[in-house]
């Protein structure tokens, strides 16, 4: 592989290493260690009942997702290889580029970091890229990536775990937000069982009210509990006074409910130099606070947009101050009153959206809509990407363009997930990933529930 083919002169990820390394032409060594809060979580309180997650051998292979963010040069380092025919879907529409490395053995139930880690193959294939301007780009940075950059002889392109472990906390969120002047919903951040006992009196006071408990590093709806009574809110304090400690330590924030127009969530990237670059906005889809997809572009008029731009300089100049630099993505709320909440919550790393910004860029034009996606199956035996291609006939979005118009289908944007419980010996359990690209949301709505495009 040659050391540096040359990089887009512009798109999302000669912009990101341009703001974090200072070269946009710099190799970046993908990795995509997804749900890193459970490395950042670990010897954190928690709250009861909340650790139930769907396979984790179904979380570790959402990494695949990672060969579409790969520039021409990048290296993406993954848990398996990617199905040949999915491989060669991906090349036919120029929708991921870049090298694959695998490690040497797939343990399915431990992060793709883990796996690298136990990798003497792996290891020396990454070792023999420094060459200075090749750096390490993990989704987020633990103690476990950076024992990775240690051992692959690479350096970070972000701070270190200490940092990114702080600012990714609900409490630091909620404190910059309050400090800042943002519009802030109302709640509290507790730290002890006093100031939650305290929290949920105030805001449950109110008949008819309701409030969300969250861990401060809690992700994808767990760490998260809603209660919509007082009754409710003294058995949480009760069954948290039998663990904690003897200082009576939490790290939670406590929200009140809020009616909603719509979840959004934008993207800004803070530079090694303290800029702020913001990139994209989009609709979050959600389902009890489980993140479902993203709609884009999102509903929302210029001036609200540009609100949101001016939270994410206020954020970012924060971020920095913090001693962070990369991407960024913050969970905002639209109220059903028309008011808009510009933080709930800072994701300082990559996210599902982050994944699609690449693909965005190179596929879908301007006036165009698409939702990202997912579809739930039981397979009872591995499948191809050729049979998923075939289930899907006239659905797949397999042409880049419609003589100029964009294209429009299905673009699965993460394969291995649909095989990998399977393949673990667990539950008939799969999901694809997809992107549905139409004219505008009526269209790729439709395309979502199975209708194929007019």
């Amino acid at each position: 592989m040659s050391a540096h083919d040359p990089a887009p002169a512009d798109g999302f990820g000669a912009r990101l290493k341009a703001a974090l390394v200072g070269d946009p032409t710099a190799r970046f060594v993908y990795v995509n260690n997804f749900e890193v809060e459970r490395v950042w979580g670990r010897g954190e309180p928690n709250l009861p009942g909340t650790g139930l997650s769907f396979s984790s051998a179904t979380v570790n292979r959402i990494e695949e997702v990672g060969v579409l963010l790969a520039d021409a040069q990048d290296v993406v380092v993954l848990k398996d290889a990617v199905d040949s025919d999915y491989a060669g879907y991906l090349a036919a529409l120029g929708a991921a580029e870049g090298t694959h490395l695998t490690v040497d053995r797939n343990v399915p139930e431990r992060s793709v970091t883990l796996d690298a880690l136990e990798s003497p193959r792996l290891l020396a294939a990454l070792r023999a890229l420094a060459d200075g301007r090749t750096y390490l780009m993990p989704l987020g940075i633990s103690a476990d990536e950076e024992r990775l950059a240690e051992a692959a002889g690479l350096p970070l392109a972000g701070p270190g775990a200490v940092v990114c472990k702080e600012v990714n906390g609900k409490i630091f969120s909620r404190e910059l937000v309050d400090a800042a002047g943002l519009t802030a919903i109302p709640g509290a951040v507790c730290r002890t069982l006093d100031e939650l006992a305290e929290a949920l009196s105030v805001h449950l006071a109110a008949e008819g009210s309701r409030v969300v408990v969250k861990e401060s590093l809690g992700v994808s709806g767990r760490g998260m509990v809603v209660l919509d009574d007082p009754k409710r809110g003294a058995q949480l304090l009760r069954m948290l006074e039998r663990r904690a400690g003897a200082d009576g330590r939490v790290s939670v924030v406590v929200e009140r409910w809020i009616e909603k127009q719509a979840d959004l969530n934008y993207q800004f990237v803070v530079g090694r130099d303290g800029g702020v670059r913001f990139e994209t906005v989009k609709t979050a889809l959600t389902e009890n606070g489980v993140h479902r997809g993203h709609l884009f572009p999102p509903a929302l008029r210029p001036d609200q947009v540009d609100e949101l731009r001016a939270a994410a300089e206020v954020i970012g100049k924060q971020l920095a101050a913090a001693g962070y630099f990369g991407l960024a993505g913050v969970d905002a709320l639209l109220g059903a009153d028309g008011t808009l909440y510009p933080c709930l919550e800072i994701n300082a790393r990559f996210n599902m959206a982050t994944y699609q910004n690449r693909i965005a860029e190179h596929l879908i034009r301007d006036g165009q809509s698409a939702l990202a996606t997912t579809f739930d199956l039981k397979p009872e035996r591995v499948h191809g990407f050729d049979e998923v291609r075939a289930a899907l006939g006239d659905l797949l979005l397999h042409r880049a363009d419609r003589d100029g118009r964009g294209p429009r289908g299905v673009l699965i944007n993460n394969f291995a997930t649909l095989n990998a419980t399977f393949l673990a010996g667990g539950k008939p359990y799969g999901r694809l990933y997809a992107i549905c690209v139409g004219d505008d949301e009526q269209d790729v709505r439709r395309t979502r529930s199975g209708r194929r495009p007019c």
